[in-house]
């Protein structure tokens, strides 16, 4: 699961005063409710990361559905009948801009 791992604190090329690379982490922004959500149920098996992809094509987007419906942090599984809300895309889109122009700024 490393992969998920670095979705949370980001190696950055810079160093520590000891010339270690050192971590940052990355602080998500809450995510607004808006009309053109939409709503779906989740079934057996469904996994945060599957449905990011499912909805926005990238799966390293799991973390908009975690803060948009505050589940927390231990699984990407999603218990069955649980109702999911999903951001507009076009809502995400921005939202992941903005937090990337705001990474770039800090680096």
């Amino acid at each position: 699961m490393k992969r998920y791992e670095e979705n949370k604190a980001k190696l950055t090329n810079k160093f520590n005063d000891k010339r270690k690379k050192v971590f940052k982490t990355i602080i998500y922004p809450k995510i607004e409710l808006h009309v053109d959500d939409i709503y779906i149920e989740s079934r057996q098996g469904d996994r945060l990361d599957n449905i990011a992809y499912q909805y926005y094509r990238d799966t390293t987007l799991w973390w908009v559905l975690a803060e948009a419906n505050n589940i927390g942090k231990g699984t990407m599984y999603v218990d069955p009948g649980r109702k999911i809300r999903i951001p507009h895309p076009q809502h995400v889109f921005d939202i992941v801009n903005k937090l990337y122009e705001i990474e770039n700024e800090r680096l």
